[in-house]
Order: structure tokens, then sequence, then C-alpha cells
């Protein structure tokens, strides 16, 4: 299916989660005035929203605190997902449960020097090594877990805003692997963005981490946390067998990049009888809503086509053979239709 595969991903997710689930991340502070940070998989913390965080928190803190301390035990652990590879695309980031940026950081070159591409982002010094060594002149580089380093950018992207509202921080950024337990909740982040938002983005952008960030929220919501790969698969397995009737789905992550994900195009067409009501959060061209897929040598399409005001013909191609593309047959479905139509 390739990335397709979202639309089943995105139906499991308002099954499991509902429509009004909102993303959230928790921060604590302790009896040393150490600020906690425990992420809960959010996808959508970008720059802006750590900035807007950062000035609600500048409110309840006090003046001066003792480091930050970084909570990711939502998730279990670095997470492999079956497909993704160690390039620079930002396809290839990985999940996590504490994230910024999607996990990559976007730069240039500006008079020979290093330069965020991001007017709202800045370059933080962590990143700097990363991106010389990575050779590239502009561009982005993935964040891995290696060391920590996506959530501690995470978290020193945090302390960059912090200081600018003009909270002092003494002591450094930091992993804790033994919870918060003793910290009293400050503050709560809830996404501005409600999951219907979220998977019109996610649809719009085809984006792989954020496809699995949800995969892996609604295993946590089934099964129970620590969030895993395999909580995510089954929980979106038992939705595609008990609600949309696939009973020979094939399922290793949630995005439509692993190869080794097996879904027939009559079985898709099944999964477009189901997510109807949400037409209108796929990516829409004329009167075609959509939702394409790309690997080497697959390309598939599926959507809805509205022939009257609405009246929608849903349609599902899977080309998997190399040099073909779904243009030419979506060319002929829409003038067989127009003729239909007369």
């Amino acid at each position: 299916p390739a990335s397709t595969l979202k639309l089943l991903t995105s139906l499991a997710a308002l099954h499991y989660l509902g429509p009004d689930f909102r993303f959230h991340t928790d921060f604590f502070i302790d009896g040393h005035d150490t600020l906690g940070i425990k992420g809960y998989g959010d996808p959508l913390l970008v720059s802006e929203v750590i900035s807007d965080i950062a000035h609600s928190l500048a409110e309840k803190l006090p003046p001066q605190i003792n480091g930050i301390l970084l909570d990711e035990t939502y998730f279990s652990g670095p997470m492999t997902i079956p497909g993704v590879s160690t390039s620079t695309n930002p396809y290839d980031a990985p999940v996590g449960a504490l994230c910024a940026n999607f996990n990559t950081v976007f730069f240039t070159h500006a008079a020979g020097q290093l330069k965020s591409a991001e007017e709202q982002t800045p370059l933080l010094p962590m990143v700097v090594t990363r991106i010389r060594r990575s050779g590239l002149q502009e561009g982005r580089i993935i964040l891995s877990h290696k060391h920590d380093e996506a959530p501690l950018y995470a978290g020193n992207l945090l302390r960059y805003f912090l200081d600018r509202e003009g909270v002092v921080i003494r002591g450094k950024v930091h992993m804790t692997t033994n919870g918060l337990s003793e910290a009293r909740l400050l503050y709560r982040h809830v996404s501005p963005y409600a999951l219907p938002q979220l998977i019109q983005r996610l649809l719009e952008y085809s984006n792989n981490f954020t496809a699995n960030q949800l995969l892996l929220a609604m295993g946590a919501q089934c099964y129970g946390p620590p969030a895993t790969l395999d909580k995510g698969v089954r929980a979106l397995t038992a939705y595609a067998r008990d609600v949309i009737g696939i009973q020979d789905g094939v399922f290793v992550e949630g995005s439509g990049i692993s190869r080794h994900n097996r879904l027939s195009v009559r079985d898709m067409a099944s999964v477009l009888a189901h997510f109807r009501p949400h037409a209108q959060l796929m990516s829409h061209k004329g009167r075609e809503y959509y939702k394409t897929g790309t690997l080497k040598g697959i390309r598939t399409r599926a959507g809805y086509i509205e022939v009257t005001p609405g009246k929608f013909y849903r349609f599902a191609l899977f080309r998997n053979r190399r040099g073909q593309t779904t243009g030419p047959v979506m060319r002929q479905i829409h003038r067989y239709l127009s003729e239909y139509e007369e």
C-alpha cells in the first residue's frame, strides 16, 4: 500500500483515541527547583509551540531553576521502525516520546556561516558538530536516539526559549529514567491540534513520523504504557480485522514506509468506505480527494471522485511494476466518469 496505509492508520487512531483527542506534554517542578518534562509522543512540538510553552512556563516558574530533566519513559526505549533507513531524509526521522521539529534540523549557509533555515528556530550549538559531520551545505539532518540526541535537542530548545523569557537556568539538560513521581505537576501543555486537524496535516505532508507517533499512541491507549511498536501494530491489526473486515492484512508499522506491509486493493476500497466521513481531511484537487503512495517500483493512489455534489465514487489503485505510474489509469477513470455523467 505504501503511504496509502496512512488512511487505515488514521481511521484506527480516530477509533481508539477519539476525534477530541489531543496530545499533551507535562511539566513538573521538584523540591530543588528542577524543571521536569515528560513527553507523551506529541508529533507537532515545533519551535512556535515550544516558544509558547516557554512563555506560559515563565509565569509559573521561579526566576531561577536548577537544570531540566527529560522523561521519555512513556515510550519503551529507542525503537526501530521497519523500513526507516539512516538517510538524512525527514521521512526517516525516528519516533520518540519527546521530540521537537519532527526530530530534524533545517539549516543553510550564509556569508560562510552555518545558519538556521527557519526564522523561528535557533541553530543550537549541540547540532553544529552533527551538521558539519554530515558534509551537507544545506538541508536537513535527522536527530537520532544515539546518546539521547533527539530528546536532548527538545530540552535544549525549550531552554533557549526559557532563557529568552528571562528564566535563569543553572545546571544541564539531561535525561532521567527514574520518572518524575516526586515532582509536582506545574503545567500541562495540550496540543492546539485536535486529532482530525493532526490527521489533515499528516495526510497533506504524508508524514511518516507523525503516522507512527499515532500508531504508538493508540497502542498505549489499548494495551497500556509504555508504548511499543508491537502494541501499536496489534491495535492496528485488530481494528483492520474487527472493524474493516480485513482478514489477511499484514502490518509492521503505520506509515507505509515498509515494504513488508501487505494490503490488497480490495481491502483499501473497504478502508475508503469507512473513511468517507473524513474525506475532507485528504488532499483535494478539482473534484478528486486522494492519498498517494510511493516506494521504489510502487505507485499507489486511493480516494474519492465527487461526480455530483455529495455523490462520491471511491477508487483504489496499486501499481507494483517499475516504470508504471497511476496517472494514465486515473485519466481514464476521470474520462469514464465524465462520459457516464453525460
